[in-house]
């Protein structure tokens, strides 16, 4: 009798064993690559001028619900006075086009819809889970008439799945909203005055995939969120 109930606890026990073999890791590295896209004045558009970025990303991961990232994008603002739809007979901007280099760093905080992982890390996890982001920035366009360095604020949506332990792989796509009318290099070109933190101003989007590495093993004795 009390061989069977050695034998009934050890194979209760079994589960949660092995519901837990996976460690869960704090920090996350590793890049993207995508488009980027000027949004402004001279872009009435959001596909069209689309440009190639890449980006250096640095995760520091909270729980399986949510984490702060850190990243470095590098890309090409472009857009031209056509691609608007819109005819200004006395508008002297009217043949304008540009090509500008624009480097953005930020730091964003992620939320992830479902608790993320391989399922044998955290009770519940899950390894395809969507997440939103929003966050602070920093964005520098050169090639005008004088360099510009502006805030920009941040939001984005995406879809994250775990391939292996320490593997993830992601798509997202996000809009900077930034407090400068200047990064196409022309500021308020159809005199159109507006007051507002980021009314008429210019911004821009990027779809990216990601890739990821985890690392920094998380504590089990430390810590007993699951």
């Amino acid at each position: 009798m009390r061989a069977l109930v050695l034998i009934a606890i050890l194979l209760s026990a079994v589960p949660v064993t092995r519901a837990q073999q996976d460690d869960e890791y704090l920090m996350e590295i590793g890049g993207g690559v995508g488009m980027i896209s000027y949004e402004g004045d001279f872009n009435g558009n959001i596909l069209k001028g689309m440009q190639p970025m890449a980006s250096l990303i640095v995760r520091r991961n909270l729980n399986p619900y949510m984490g702060f990232r850190f990243s470095g994008t590098y890309g090409k603002l472009k857009g031209k006075a056509a691609d608007t739809g819109s005819y200004y007979p006395d508008d002297p901007t009217a043949a304008y086009s540009f090509s500008h280099p624009v480097v953005d760093v930020g730091a964003v905080y992620e939320y992830n819809f479902w608790p993320y992982g391989t399922g044998r890390d955290y009770r519940g996890a899950r390894r395809l889970t969507p997440y939103i982001y929003g966050g602070i920035g920093a964005t520098y366009v050169s090639g005008t008439d004088k360099s510009v360095f502006t805030a920009n604020v941040p939001i984005g949506l995406g879809v994250k799945y775990k391939l292996k332990e320490r593997w993830n792989v992601g798509v997202e796509w996000g809009i900077h909203f930034s407090l400068s009318d200047k990064l196409d290099g022309v500021e308020d070109p159809y005199g159109i005055k507006s007051s507002g933190l980021f009314k008429n101003t210019d911004c821009y989007s990027g779809l990216q995939l990601t890739l990821t590495y985890s690392f920094m093993t998380k504590c089990r004795t430390c810590n007993n969120d699951d």
